[in-house]
């Protein structure tokens, strides 16, 4: 799950090299903090949020075939 936000991250943001995803494991919840140059981080954002729920969508879908829940966090 990790690469895949990482993937996801560096196609929106100006400066690709400044992401970094860190995993946080707890017995149920997975947290991925997510954190981007602060330039980028209305970008990975987006309008109203919609970009970062997409994000979090994704995560969910895949999360279930994981048997895993995910949350995404997006740190400035």
């Amino acid at each position: 799950m990790k690469e895949l936000v990482v993937e996801i991250a560096k196609v929106l943001v100006d400066h690709p090299e400044d992401v970094t995803v860190k995993e946080v494991s707890g017995e149920q919840v997975t947290v991925l903090e997510l954190r981007v140059a602060a330039g980028d981080v209305g970008k990975v954002i987006g309008k109203q949020g919609r970009t970062a729920r997409s994000i979090r969508t994704l995560l969910g879908a895949a999360g279930v075939k994981a048997n895993r829940r995910y949350t995404l966090e997006i740190l400035e």
